[in-house]
C-alpha cells in the first residue's frame, strides 16, 4: 500500500489485554506512510498487550485518555483482544471518546472485539460491520448487520475480524486516510 497520510494524526485506543499484532501492525502501518500514531489508553503509564491468552510486549502509553481529545486526531483505531474492549467498554471517558469521533464524522477502525466498545458507545445501529464471530449477536442486538468478511466499509467505520485480515485492515485504513 502506498497511500500517504502525511500529517495525519491516529489515535489508537488500547489498554490492558490488547492482540498484540492487532496494535502494533496497523500502528507499523501509519507511521511507514507518514502519520503519527499515539497510543491512548485509560492507564498512564504502560499497557500490557497478548498473543491470543499469552503476555506479549508491553507499550508506552502517548496520553492518558482524560487528556486526548477526538478533535486532536484525524481518526481512531480500535484494536481487539478479549479483554482489551472489555476493560474499556466500562470506562466512561474511552466509551465518550469513541463516540466524539463519530458525532465529528471522523474514521473509526476496529479489529477483532474492538467493536465491543463502539456497542457501548452506541454508534452501530443501522449499521453494518465485521468482527471476530463470537460478537455477532452482540453487534445483531445492537442494531448491527454483521457480515463475514476479511474487511468491511460502512460510511466512515472500517473493521475486519482477526488477525489474518490486518493486511486488508491496514490498506483500508490508510486508504480512507488519505481521502480524509
Amino acid at each position: 500500500m502506498t497511500a500517504s497520510i502525511q500529517g495525519k494524526r491516529v489515535a489508537f485506543l488500547a489498554t490492558d489485554g490488547v492482540e498484540e499484532v492487532e496494535y502494533t501492525e496497523p500502528r507499523k502501518a501509519v507511521e511507514s506512510a507518514g502519520g503519527t500514531a499515539e497510543l491512548v489508553s485509560i492507564k498512564d503509564d504502560e499497557i500490557q498487550a497478548v498473543n491470543h491468552m499469552d503476555p506479549a510486549g508491553k507499550h508506552q502509553v502517548d496520553k492518558p485518555i482524560g487528556q486526548a481529545r477526538a478533535e486532536d486526531y484525524d481518526a481512531l483505531v480500535l484494536p481487539g483482544g478479549v479483554a482489551n474492549p472489555d476493560f474499556l467498554r466500562t470506562n466512561p471517558e474511552a466509551v465518550s471518546f469513541v463516540r466524539d469521533f463519530f458525532t465529528a464524522g471522523k474514521p473509526v477502525a476496529a479489529i477483532c472485539h474492538g467493536p465491543w466498545t463502539l456497542i457501548e458507545a452506541g454508534v452501530v445501529e443501522g449499521r453494518t460491520l465485521t468482527s471476530w464471530p463470537s460478537l455477532r449477536t452482540d453487534l445483531a442486538n445492537a442494531g448491527a448487520t454483521w457480515v463475514d468478511e476479511e474487511v468491511f466499509v460502512d460510511d466512515n467505520l472500517i473493521t475486519s475480524r482477526k488477525p489474518d485480515d490486518i493486511p486488508a485492515f491496514n490498506d483500508q485504513l490508510l486508504v480512507t486516510l488519505s481521502k480524509a
